[in-house]
């Protein structure tokens, strides 16, 4: 009974580990090549019970790896709003002004 709890532990984190992973990975902009499906949210399986404690300091170190995906990805989502922006100004050389226009007065 105790070792199928544990072992329940270790599926249940090594899914959440798989998916800060796949988060990683795209940060790490591995992820132009693939397609990724949309996150889903993670929910405990039925009947967990208390997290072993022999496996908190992974628990602890995944969530650690959780917040650090999330604050880069809220970093890069930051980055690329402004580069676009930046872009935009860019093309169009206006820098936020109006589009020069000229009326030929040889007519």
């Amino acid at each position: 009974m105790a070792d199928d709890w544990r072992q329940a532990w270790i599926a249940a984190l090594d899914e959440l580990e798989a998916d800060v992973e796949a988060v990683e990975r795209m940060i790490a902009e591995e992820h132009r090549s693939q397609e990724l499906p949309a996150a889903t949210p993670w929910t405990p399986p039925p009947g967990l019970g208390p997290l072993p404690l022999d496996l908190r300091p992974r628990a602890d170190f995944i969530l650690t790896r959780q917040l650090e995906a999330a604050r880069a990805a809220a970093l890069a989502i930051t980055a690329n709003r402004r580069q676009t922006a930046f872009a935009a100004r860019v093309e169009v050389g206006t820098a936020g002004k109006g589009i020069p226009s000229y009326i030929d007065c040889a007519i």
